[in-house]
Parts: C-alpha cells; sequence; structure tokens
C-alpha cells in the first residue's frame, strides 16, 4: 500500500501534464468528471428536510472510485485538484467524503494554469476546501432539479413525452421567441436621406449628408419631403461652416473571459460555442511540445474575471518591447471586476506569451492553433499602446440646411498591429472618405444631390454569438454554462439554428406560450438574473443557501399547484387561434398536438372533425394546410436540377423534386438541418454540418452528416454530444451487445474508452 502523498485532478489527460512536474513524490488520480450526482430518474431533493439532496454514486463510476481508493493507499495528506470553478469543488468534496479515513489530511489544491510554477505553487500553498463555493453549486443543482423534475412532467401530460423544461434553458427559448415576434409584428416605416457630392478648391470630391434645417434635426419621412429638399439645395450657396479636428485615443479590450472568448471565435473562427469550450479545455490541460513534454498553453478557461497577473503584464510588454519597439510598449494595464466573486481566476491568456503562434504552430492541430492565436494576441494587445485616430468633422451650411462629413485616418496604429476585435475589424475595413483641405468660409461646388429611400429593418435574429452576448448581458447563466444552454435548445428541438441565426420552432413556441403563461415569474429575464446573483452571493459568503431556496420554493411551489389544474392541454383542448373552422363555421380553430406533430383541430370536437396541417407566414399567422398540396420553392434539385417542391407526408413537410417519377430525390423542409439533430457536430475536418438521425431504404435508422451530399460523412452508431474523458474525443457513441447490453464509447477506435448507461 503506498504511502505517497496523492492528487486527485478531474481528467485524466492532466495526469501526466502535472506528473512531469511533480515527479515520484506523489501519485496522481483522475475522477473523470464526477463521481456523485444526484439520482438520474427521480428528484432527488428532501424538500421537506430543508432540501437535502441525496447524492449517488454515478453508475459505471464505481471502478473509478476504486481505484483511487487503492492509489490513496495508507497516504496521510491528499491534495484535491479538479477545476478550479464550483463544479470543481464539488467534485472534490464528494472526493474527500469517499477517501475520508482517520488522520487522513485533505488539501484543495487550484491549478489556474498547468504550467510548473503553477503546479509546484499551488502544491506548496493548498487551500481548505471552499464550504461557500461548494454551497453554491449545490444550490444551483437543487434549483434546477427543483425546476426541472417537476415541470417536465407537467409538459409530458399536457403537451407530449420527452420534453423539458430547465431554469436557464427555458429562459433562453423565451429570449429567441420573443426575438421572433417581435420581427414578425414588426411594421417598416419609410424614410429618406439627402446626400450631396461636393468638390473644393482642391480634389477630392466628396460626400455630405442633410441632418439639419434651421439648426434643428431633420426628418425625411417620404419622397415628397425630399424632394422639397433637393429643389431648395439645387438653388444653395455651399459653404463650410466649421472643421473640428481631433485625435482619438482607442484603448484596447481587456483579455478574454469565457463569454467574450465564444463570442469572437463564433464570429472570426466559425466555431461553435461547445467547440471553442472543447479547444480551450485542451489548451488548458496541456499539449505535447515534444516528447514527454506536455505544457498547458492557457490559463483556466471558465471565467468571469478580466484580471491578469502583475509578472504576465510585464511578460506581455517585454515581448512587445523586444518585437515592435519601445514606441508599442505600454505600463502593465490593470482592469478591474465587477464583482468580488469574479476575481476568483485571472482572465484567458495564455501561460508564456514567449510560446508564440509561429513557434507552436507544428505541435498544434489547426483548430488549436487558431483558437490558441485567438487568446495570445488579445492578451498580448491588451498591454499595448492606444492606437490613435485623426478624425475630421466637417459641417457646411447650404441655406437653412446643415450638412456634415467626417473623415478619419490612423495615425498610430498602437494595439491594432497585433490584434482587433470582429468590430474593429470591420470599422477599419469600411472604407473612409478622403477629404480635401477644408477651412472655415470656404465655398463649395455641388456636383450632385442624391436623395434616397430607406426603411427601418426589424431587430436581428440572434446567432451563436449575439445569444451568448445576451444571456451575458442580462446575467443568465455563467461562463461554464453557455455552451450547454445553446447545445440543449437545440437538441430538444425548441429552436433550429438555420443559417447561422435560431429560430424557435413551433414545439418551442408552444412550450414557451405554456410555460411563461403559467410560470411567469420562474422563466422571467430579470428574476433569472437576480436568481445567478443570489447564487454568487452564496459563494461569497454574503447570503445563505437555504435562505435562497425557501425564497424561491414557495412561490414556485404555489404555481405549481396552480398551473397542474388550469396549464392548457394541447393533446386536449388545444391552444385558441384567431381562425374560425371553415366546416362549422361555428367554432375556433386550436392548435393541437399529436403523435405525429402539431396540427389545427376544430374546438366543436366531437361534432365538427376538421383538422389540418399548418404553417405561419412572415407574420406569425396561422395557415391551415391543405392536403396534397405542393408549394414551389426557389431550391433545386441537386441531382436533376428541377425546381424542389414542398410537399406533406405522414410526419409532416418535406421538398421533394418536381420532376418525379424521373427522379425521386427528397430531404427535410430545412435543408441543412435535415434529418433530427443528434445535437453533434460533423467530425469530418472542416466540415460545418450536424449529425442528423436518417433512415436508409430499408427502414434502417443510420446517422449522417446534414451536409449530404456534400460530406457522406454516415454512422451506423448513434453519436452522442458527451466528450471523452480519457482522449477529449468531441463526441461518444452509443452501441450495444450481448454481454454488456447499451453503454457508450469513444468515437476513437484507438482510444478503448467505455461507459456503461
Amino acid at each position: 500500500m503506498s504511502d505517497k502523498p496523492l492528487v486527485v485532478v478531474e481528467s485524466p489527460t492532466k495526469i501526466r501534464t502535472i506528473k512531469k512536474y511533480l515527479g515520484n513524490e506523489y501519485n496522481v488520480v483522475a475522477t473523470v468528471g464526477h463521481i456523485k450526482d444526484l439520482p438520474p430518474r427521480e428528484i432527488g431533493i428532501d424538500i421537506e428536510d430543508n432540501f437535502k439532496p441525496q447524492y449517488r454514486t454515478i453508475p459505471g463510476k464505481q471502478k473509478v472510485i476504486s481505484a483511487i481508493k487503492s492509489s490513496a493507499g495508507d497516504c496521510r495528506d491528499i491534495y484535491l485538484a479538479p477545476d478550479p470553478d464550483r463544479e470543481g469543488e464539488a467534485i472534490a468534496w464528494h472526493a474527500a467524503e469517499v477517501l475520508k479515513k482517520e488522520g487522513r489530511r485533505f488539501h484543495r489544491v487550484l491549478f489556474h494554469e498547468l504550467t510548473k510554477n503553477a503546479i509546484l505553487k499551488a502544491i506548496a500553498q493548498p487551500e481548505p476546501l471552499n464550504k461557500d463555493k461548494y454551497e453554491a453549486q449545490q444550490t444551483r443543482r437543487i434549483l434546477d432539479r427543483l425546476v426541472g423534475y417537476q415541470v417536465s412532467p407537467l409538459l409530458w401530460r399536457k403537451v407530449k413525452g420527452s420534453l423539458s423544461a430547465g431554469r436557464v434553458q427555458s429562459v433562453a427559448v423565451r429570449i429567441i421567441c420573443e426575438r421572433e415576434r417581435a420581427i414578425q409584428q414588426f411594421v417598416p416605416e419609410e424614410y429618406w436621406s439627402v446626400t450631396t457630392r461636393l468638390l473644393g478648391s482642391t480634389a477630392p470630391e466628396f460626400e455630405a449628408k442633410v441632418v439639419k434645417k434651421d439648426g434643428e434635426k431633420l426628418s425625411i419621412p417620404d419622397e415628397a419631403a425630399a424632394n422639397a429638399i433637393v429643389q431648395h439645395l439645387q438653388h444653395a450657396d455651399y459653404r463650410v461652416a466649421a472643421v473640428v479636428k481631433k485625435t482619438v485615443r482607442k484603448n484596447p479590450q481587456p483579455p478574454f473571459i469565457t463569454s467574450k472568448l465564444q463570442q469572437e471565435a463564433i464570429r472570426k473562427l466559425r466555431f461553435s460555442a461547445k467547440k471553442t469550450m472543447l479547444i480551450a479545455q485542451q489548451l488548458y490541460e496541456g499539449v505535447d511540445l515534444g516528447p514527454g513534454e506536455p505544457v498547458g498553453l492557457i490559463t483556466y478557461m471558465r471565467t468571469d474575471s478580466i484580471r491578469i497577473a502583475d509578472e504576465a503584464a510585464r511578460e506581455a510588454i517585454d515581448w512587445v518591447r523586444q518585437t515592435h519597439g519601445e514606441a508599442y510598449a505600454d505600463q502593465p494595464r490593470i482592469f478591474e471586476n465587477r464583482k468580488k466573486v469574479q476575481d476568483a481566476h485571472e482572465a484567458i491568456r495564455p501561460t508564456s506569451v514567449f510560446n508564440t503562434p509561429e513557434k507552436l504552430a507544428p505541435f498544434l492541430s489547426k483548430d488549436q492553433l487558431s483558437l490558441y492565436q485567438l487568446v495570445w494576441r488579445r492578451f498580448v494587445a491588451s498591454q499595448m499602446q492606444p492606437a490613435l485616430i485623426d478624425q475630421n468633422s466637417v459641417s457646411i451650411q447650404a441655406g437653412p440646411y446643415t450638412l456634415t462629413v467626417t473623415g478619419s485616418s490612423v495615425k498610430f496604429q498602437g494595439f491594432m498591429l497585433v490584434y482587433q476585435t470582429v468590430d474593429e475589424e470591420a470599422e477599419s475595413s469600411r472604407k473612409q472618405q478622403a477629404l480635401p483641405p477644408l477651412a472655415e468660409g470656404d465655398r463649395l461646388n455641388p456636383l450632385e444631390i442624391l436623395p434616397k429611400q430607406h426603411f427601418t429593418q426589424p431587430p436581428p435574429r440572434f446567432s451563436e454569438a449575439s445569444l451568448v452576448k445576451e444571456l451575458e448581458e442580462n446575467g443568465i447563466g455563467r461562463p461554464s454554462t453557455y455552451a450547454t444552454i445553446l447545445s440543449t435548445i437545440r437538441e430538444k428541438g425548441y429552436v433550429e439554428l438555420v443559417k447561422g441565426y435560431f429560430h424557435p420552432s413551433e414545439l418551442g413556441f408552444i412550450v414557451n406560450h405554456l410555460l411563461v403563461a403559467n410560470f411567469p415569474e420562474v422563466f422571467d429575464v430579470d428574476f433569472t438574473a437576480k436568481m445567478e446573483d443570489n447564487l454568487d452571493r452564496v459563494e461569497t459568503a454574503d447570503m445563505d443557501a437555504l435562505s435562497v431556496l425557501n425564497s424561491f420554493y414557495g412561490p414556485f411551489r404555489e404555481k405549481l399547484g396552480t398551473a397542474e389544474e388550469q396549464m392548457l392541454s394541447v393533446k386536449g383542448v388545444g391552444i385558441p387561434t384567431e381562425l374560425t373552422c371553415p366546416q362549422c363555421g361555428q367554432h375556433r380553430l386550436h392548435i393541437k398536438v399529436g403523435k405525429n406533430g402539431h396540427f389545427l383541430a376544430c374546438s366543436g370536437y366531437p361534432q365538427c372533425s376538421y383538422s389540418r396541417d399548418y404553417v405561419r407566414d412572415e407574420k406569425g399567422r396561422v395557415q391551415p394546410v391543405e392536403p396534397n398540396s405542393e408549394a414551389p420553392t426557389d431550391k433545386m434539385c441537386p441531382h436533376c436540377a428541377n425546381p424542389m417542391v414542398v410537399k406533406r407526408g405522414k410526419y409532416g413537410e418535406f421538398l421533394a423534386c418536381s420532376g418525379f417519377p424521373k427522379c425521386s430525390h427528397t430531404e427535410s423542409i430545412n435543408g441543412p438541418s435535415n434529418g433530427k439533430s443528434v445535437g453533434v457536430e460533423c467530425p469530418q475536418e472542416g466540415c460545418t454540418g450536424a449529425i442528423v438521425e436518417k433512415t436508409s431504404r430499408r427502414g434502417k435508422i443510420f446517422y449522417g452528416c446534414s451536409r449530404y451530399p456534400e460530406c457522406k460523412f454516415a454512422t451506423w452508431d448513434k453519436p452522442v454530444a458527451k466528450t471523452c474523458p480519457v482522449c477529449a474525443a468531441p463526441y461518444l457513441v452509443e452501441k450495444t451487445s450481448k454481454r454488456e447490453g447499451v453503454y457508450l464509447a469513444c468515437a476513437n477506435k484507438e482510444c478503448g474508452y467505455k461507459e456503461n448507461l
């Protein structure tokens, strides 16, 4: 039996990196994620006993626990080193519970980065287990269980089986649904602009826009108003009224926090939030930079903090000074966090600035290098001199009208030499007008007057990046949850990602309508944000966990009881629409859900048996679809180039080739999202598709890429959206054998990882 001190980490991929620096004086083992959790098929909360959680060993983890106990042997000191966040704290507490032994001492170790200095320092300066952080994690799990395990059964009874409600995920669906309603209800308003092309005493010519009349801001509602202005300007005398020149200092952005990294990776690299976090985890846990040389390349990637260590800032400044010269190097720039709870970690930064992307390129995959480069450049730029932008603003008077024009140029690049955000890049690439030398009183010659019609635009749908931003700005969820939220709402079929933007499905609309109507506070944005703040206060010991649970559960239990009685049954009564039944002419049509999906039915059933499938128009209005109707589309068949048409079958709408029966090609109505998504991205290099469930010609289910025929990836095994804890493969597959029953296995055949279900 070993008496070496034991280091317990969360992920097996960290073991080699940590062993390299600790040597043979310590044993190192991994829990492979959580070892205990609430039971999967029951609520697992004793509500009457102060919401006491009833933890169970996770199925399949008994072998892991036995291995950890065996490695602990007779050792006196155990260093608990799961990830430095709430989930990691919970794993540490549960590991301490199973390893508890008389005379044994437990130490909490926080590896904010997996480098030699950080690992040795953390081992030398361990902390006690953090009860407040554990309470915050546990309180979140209890709240999620109270909502999910009591509201979801309501949906099963009232809508259909297999649906789920989530305390946070349902708020995300609500945000998407409300944005879609705003788009549907939007009425464009016409407005006009008038621009004049002008020439001064020297080239170049330039354009100035009419903005005021008699010193008041001008609104041009229609063509008549625009033409009246044009007539005035045709005879006006144009003179420069004022020229304002100034140099603006533009400061760099702070290093990445989790949400900002996800947003920028989505927009710059076209990564999903989930993929971003998976690759960031790999960079944090360690990459081989040579035989037996695993090195953690970035600091911990789940953080709300923009704080950075002083030595890291100085290292960045040294690199800038050596590479770009003194003019670009700044003093260490300090960024302030808004909340005390956010200061637990640093921002996301490289563990060494001298590990440049160019130096690491031979050791990283294409995706790893892209993300590392993003983190590295953002951090280095944060410690560089501000950019200097020269701005010229010119005001021109033409009779009673004031016109303005601005021009800008970069005087000094500063941090922009190394990194610009997507928005900064867009601003830089926007063509700025070159202005001639102008002075107050200069006379200008009008060359052309250009009236132009415009219409106001509806609010945009959410992309993954803008939804993460919306959740962050509204205080919904936390860094570790954004990727899961975005995946879950798609997997449950509540939303679809079409051409990069979230559209609520009809099921999403129905479920959101019922939840908001019956639990207006629980699924309210402000209420959910306040609950997140309360969890932060539990972590900082400013609030008691039990008081958070009691204040939530009392009102929630009342709403739950009312909803049991009053929530509309979409299986039975259905949701009323504005439409009158065309068959009986007396009753309203209601939206109902049956085994084959949603449909319209007369509320006078069984006296009137009218029912139809339905669609919504661009304004969200429900429209019945007559049987056997074929709606033309602008999509062409990929096999014969005939137009595709919308048809209806047993399982709803689908696209079919109009060249039938000569061509029998069909596909899902959503094109790239055809088939039921399993929540896993296509593993083929460079493919942006998703894995969907399909049926072969003989009726056997298989799984293939949604971008078929462009991508021909296919497998008989069902992919499961769960990262392999051993080799970090992006998904597992579900397999069945007579001896082992149903189990999960790593998609990478060389790995061999298995997990019982």
